[in-house]
This record gives structure tokens, C-alpha cells and sequence, in this order.
């Protein structure tokens, strides 16, 4: 690193250190590092597939099963993935107390299993299916499978990914709560989001807004960075290794 980012590193873990309530928000690069392809940039999802076609209401009723089959082949994908090191830093600063919350874009579960279960995950998770009809949810892998599309083992309606497709609106009490976390958090820590998707993208403005230091990690700007008291840019496992090397000699 050079000697600016040493800086940067180090004031990252001052703040960190002294915060009373660490919230951190993240997007899709923080799962990059596990190998799970963003959704934008020059290996993004979105280059390689239409949102229209995979990720909306109207895909799924018109053609259920090509949805789901997209779904599952991402699901197997994750089978292999495990959180990486940046997973690792966060939980340990979950397990001693120093982060409070994590509210997260992503739908991969990681957070999840690498133990951290205070977890708001705003756009749901890829690993879960509900009922368009009765609203049943269950683990996908809990299902029949067998054939598709996924029917709902309750009332036998259409399951579907229980996650949130362009043109929905997110659950207003998971949103509100991750408003209340920004507004209450004392230092936010955003990770590889492109502050781009909204509402989620309002969370870094309330918190900053509410007197909070916006630590921002990402491999290049994004719309975060205007108001970032720091921005590194390095990618998520690489920058939490470092502020956690530092953070260690306060403890």
C-alpha cells in the first residue's frame, strides 16, 4: 500500500475503534471476493442476461420455469462459495461486540453462515422460496424439486424466489428498521455497493445525515464516495484484513 492508504487504513480502524454502534452496508462486492459475479461492471450479471427476462414479476409468471432454472443454477453455484477472509473480520468484530448490525443488498446468505445473525437483508435470499398464493416460505432445498416450476407443498400454488425483483417494493418494516440502524449508527462501514439501487442507496446519506463517519470500501467511486469521510479502494476481503491488523493493537 502507499503511504496515503496506510493512512487511510489507520484512521479507518480509529473509527472503528471508537465507535459505539458499527453498522456496516454492503452490496455485491463484498461477495466478489467469494467468487460470486456483481451484477454491474465488466463481469456483471446484467452484461450476460436481461433483468426483464430473469428478475421480474412479469418473467416469472410468463415463463416460471426458465426463471427458476436460472435460479437454481445460481443456487449451485453457491454450494461452493464460502465467506471469504472480509467475512471472517466482520464476525469476529460481530462475536466481541465492536459491530452491531449488518444490513446487506445481497441474497447469498453468507453473513448467515459465517455467523453473524443480526442481519437485515433487504432484498431477501436466493436460498428461500415463498408461495405467490399463500405466502408459505421455506428453504429452496427443502422443497420437491423434481420438477419445475416449485409448487407449494401447502396449498399448491406457484413458489417463487423469495427475493426482490425489479419493479418491487421492498418490505416497508425491513426497510424502516434499516433506516432506524443508519440513523442510530455512530460510524457506517459500506462495502462494494454501487449506491446506485434505490431505497437501499438512501441508507449511507440517513446515517451520514445523523452525524455518523461513512467508511466506504469498494474497488472504484461509486455514488457513496461524495459523502465518504474515507473511502479506500481495495476490494472488500483485502481493505477489512488491513483495518483489522491495525484495529488488533488497540485491543
Amino acid at each position: 500500500m502507499s503511504n496515503i492508504d496506510n493512512e487511510l487504513i489507520v484512521k479507518a480502524a480509529e473509527y472503528i475503534y471508537r465507535a459505539k454502534n458499527l453498522i456496516v452496508f454492503t452490496g455485491a462486492g463484498m461477495s466478489a471476493d467469494s467468487g460470486i459475479p456483481t451484477f454491474r461492471g465488466e463481469d456483471g450479471l446484467w452484461n450476460r442476461y436481461r433483468p426483464e427476462d430473469l428478475a421480474t414479476l412479469d418473467a416469472f409468471l410468463s415463463d416460471p420455469v426458465k426463471v427458476w432454472r436460472w435460479y437454481l443454477w445460481r443456487i449451485s453455484r453457491l454450494k461452493s462459495v464460502k465467506p471469504h477472509k472480509g467475512y471472517n473480520v466482520l464476525s469476529r468484530w460481530y462475536r466481541i461486540g465492536i459491530l452491531k448490525y449488518v444490513i446487506t443488498q445481497n441474497v447469498d446468505g453468507l453473513f448467515i453462515e459465517s455467523g453473524i445473525d443480526k442481519v437485515i437483508e433487504l432484498h431477501g435470499n436466493i436460498l428461500r422460496a415463498r408461495c405467490t398464493s399463500c405466502r408459505y416460505s421455506s428453504p429452496i432445498d427443502k422443497l420437491d424439486r423434481s420438477s419445475l416450476p416449485i409448487i407449494c407443498p401447502r396449498c399448491y400454488g406457484l413458489m417463487r424466489p423469495d427475493v426482490v425483483w425489479f419493479g418491487e417494493p421492498l418490505n416497508p418494516s425491513i426497510l424502516d428498521k434499516a433506516y432506524q440502524l443508519a440513523r442510530e449508527s455512530d460510524v457506517m462501514l459500506v462495502i462494494g455497493t454501487s449506491g446506485v439501487v434505490y431505497p437501499a442507496a438512501y441508507i449511507p446519506y440517513i446515517a451520514k445525515e445523523s452525524g455518523s463517519k461513512v467508511i466506504e470500501i469498494n474497488v472504484e467511486e461509486s455514488m457513496i464516495t461524495e459523502i465518504s469521510d474515507i473511502f479506500i479502494g481495495l476490494r472488500a476481503a483485502e481493505a477489512l484484513t488491513y483495518i483489522d491488523k491495525y484495529l488488533s493493537r488497540y485491543r
